[in-house]
C-alpha cells in the first residue's frame, strides 16, 4: 500500500482544495480518488469510511480524516507549517479562520441561485475591498516581514496565497491598493513547491465550469 496520502473527493476545488495546496507546499505527493457519481459516495458511507457520511476525507498515517480544518491541522503540524509556539498557532488560526470564510464566499459564488448572484456578487466584493484584504494588508505593514506569522512560512501563507488567485481570477482590480499583499503573492508563488504545483500538469484544479457544476449537483444533490 503506498504511503502517499488519499484524498477523496470530486474533480474540483470544493473544499479540498486548500487541503491539496497545503500538502504540495509541503512538498507531500499525494494520491486522488475521484468521486464521480452517486455510488461512488454511497460506497464510501456504507463501507463506513466517512464520519460524518460527506467528504472531504484522506487517507493518512493510518486514519481516515473528514472535516476540512481538522485536515489541515494536522498536515500543519505534521510538516512543521503550524508556528512555533501556542501564541503563534493562535494567530494562524484566527488569520485562516478570516482567508477561508472570504475563500467560501467566493466559491459559493459559482453555485448560488441565478437570482442571487448579483446581491452575493456584490457582497463579495465589498468585503474582499473593504474587510479581508485590509486587513491582511495590515498585518504585513506591522512587521515588515516576508510571511504572516513568526517570519518563516506557516500554513496561512499558503491559505492567502490561494485566496489571492482566487480574488485575481474573480476581480483582479480588487489587488489593485494593496501593494504589500501583491508582493506577498509573488514572492510565496517563487517557493520552490509551490511554482511546481502552479505549473500545467499539477493537481491544482481549475476554476469550475458549467459541467463540473453539473457533475457534482448530481453526485452530491444540491
Amino acid at each position: 500500500m503506498s504511503g502517499k496520502p488519499v484524498l477523496h473527493y470530486f474533480n474540483a476545488r470544493g473544499r479540498m482544495e486548500c487541503i491539496r495546496w497545503l500538502l504540495a507546499a509541503a512538498g507531500v505527493e499525494f494520491e486522488e480518488k475521484l468521486i464521480q457519481s452517486p455510488e461512488d459516495l454511497e460506497k464510501l458511507k456504507k463501507d463506513g469510511n466517512l464520519m460524518f457520511d460527506q467528504v472531504p476525507m484522506v487517507e493518512i498515517d493510518g486514519m481516515k480524516l473528514a472535516q476540512t480544518r481538522a485536515i489541515l491541522n494536522y498536515i500543519a503540524t505534521k510538516y512543521d507549517l503550524y508556528g512555533k509556539d501556542m501564541k503563534e498557532r493562535a494567530l494562524i488560526d484566527m488569520y485562516s479562520e478570516g482567508i477561508l470564510d472570504l475563500t467560501e464566499m467566493i466559491i459559493q459564488l459559482v453555485i448560488c441561485p441565478p437570482d442571487q448572484r448579483e446581491a452575493k456578487t456584490a457582497l463579495a466584493k465589498d468585503r474582499t475591498k473593504n474587510r479581508y484584504l485590509p486587513a491582511f494588508e495590515k498585518v504585513l505593514k506591522s512587521h515588515g516581514q516576508d510571511y504572516l506569522v513568526g517570519n518563516r512560512l506557516t500554513r496561512v501563507d499558503i491559505h492567502l496565497l490561494e485566496l489571492l488567485l482566487y480574488v485575481e481570477e474573480f476581480d483582479a482590480s480588487l489587488l489593485t491598493p494593496f501593494p504589500l499583499l501583491k508582493a506577498f503573492k509573488s514572492r510565496i508563488s517563487s517557493l520552490p513547491n509551490v511554482k511546481k504545483f502552479l505549473q500545467p500538469g499539477s493537481q491544482r484544479k481549475p476554476a469550475m465550469d458549467a459541467k463540473q457544476i453539473e457533475e457534482a449537483r448530481k453526485v452530491f444533490k444540491f
